[in-house]
């Protein structure tokens, strides 16, 4: 796999207002290469970089190999697929799929040809006359696609192209984005506020906080290992107890707190006597007393969700704790109200110094 795209310490700035950062990452040829975070930490405007929409006020960005300083969209080997799919409303869908490929002077007849391999690769055969309004939203968010992948990008850009669309069918959608990339080898940089999508369909995510870079890993690696609270706390579901660092060696810290000493994974840059945070996942939570270390919360509610339960409970500091239960009646034995207690292995939580 070769660096396909690739962003070097890449800034922008709107008059006063710096909107992203000294942002460096790479992407691979043919990944699936998301950037995840809340709504105005720069991720758009990163995207429309990329595109030629915006041009860096610092830094580079590159291409194949190729410095695209100075180039607008037109000369880049990009196609962008924004929120609004922009579809034309009075043009049927096979003249929708071709449209770039008419302004690039291909025949009436090519582009038909083109366009009903497409409806094929996007399984819509026969559906080249209908008009867009005659489809269903994740219809048209398929077609939105081929007409991207009509022009021959070699870098498809998405701006949250599902964000309209209900539950069920994001859902559905996230399966088949991931199986067409994965079918036509075109990179793909998608850019989402959704964690569970950006986790479900991503080869690496890049995680963004604040115009700022907070770390790029594969979806495990951003799950199991976040190098900063911020990661650790927009990744999923997490429970962290503050304290102050006694101890770091052979990569565990020991973190006093107000509910004794709990160790963890250290992670980077700790040192003895920083405030920190030990961060867990609510599955790793394990009812009664097993495991190094213990934590005992005041149940105040009980989520049943079929498959498992979430208990919600609060911490002898006044945060909040919540567990995933599983088992034939998850959260059985568990009342409103009642003190219960946590294990969970050291390996299995992390330690961050506070940011």
């Amino acid at each position: 796999m070769s660096h396909f795209v690739e962003l070097h310490q890449v800034g922008m700035a709107f008059g006063a207002t710096r909107a992203v950062g000294d942002v460096t990452f790479t992407v691979e040829g043919g990944e699936f290469f998301s950037i995840l975070g809340p709504s105005g930490c720069g991720k758009t405007t990163i995207l429309r970089m990329i595109a030629g929409f915006l041009h860096p006020t610092e830094g580079r960005i590159l291409i194949g190999g190729r410095d695209m300083t100075g180039l607008g969209p037109n000369e880049r080997p990009t196609a962008m697929i924004f929120q609004s799919l922009a579809l034309f409303p009075l043009m049927p869908v096979w003249e929708n799929i071709a449209f770039g490929l008419e302004a690039r002077g291909v025949s009436r007849a090519e582009r038909r040809r083109k366009a009903d391999e497409l409806l094929g690769l996007i399984a819509l055969e026969g559906y080249g006359g209908r008009m867009p309004g005659e489809l269903s939203g994740g219809q048209r968010q398929r077609v939105a696609i081929a007409r991207a992948l009509a022009v021959e990008p070699q870098v498809l850009l998405l701006d949250e192209p599902l964000s309209a669309l209900d539950l069920k069918l994001r859902q559905h959608m996230r399966a088949e984005l991931r199986a067409l990339q994965k079918r036509t080898g075109v990179t793909f940089i998608y850019i989402t506020h959704d964690q569970s999508e950006a986790l479900a369909m991503s080869d690496r995510i890049a995680v963004m906080s604040a115009g700022a870079l907070e770390q790029v890993g594969t979806p495990r690696e951003l799950y199991a290992n976040p190098a900063t609270p911020f990661v650790a706390g927009f990744v999923g579901e997490i429970n962290a107890v503050a304290g102050t660092v006694t101890a770091v060696e052979r990569g565990m810290a020991a973190l006093e707190t107000r509910m004794g000493v709990m160790r963890g994974r250290a992670g980077p840059a700790l040192a003895a006597g920083q405030r920190a945070k030990l961060y867990v996942r609510p599955e790793v939570l394990v009812p009664g007393d097993g495991g190094e270390n213990r934590l005992t919360a005041t149940v105040e509610r009980i989520d049943f969700e079929g498959a498992f339960a979430l208990a919600h409970g609060r911490l002898d500091d006044g945060a909040d704790l919540v567990a995933s239960l599983l088992g034939a009646d998850p959260g059985a034995g568990l009342e409103i109200g009642m003190r219960a207690s946590f294990g969970f292995a050291a390996e299995r939580a992390v330690v961050l110094a506070d940011g």
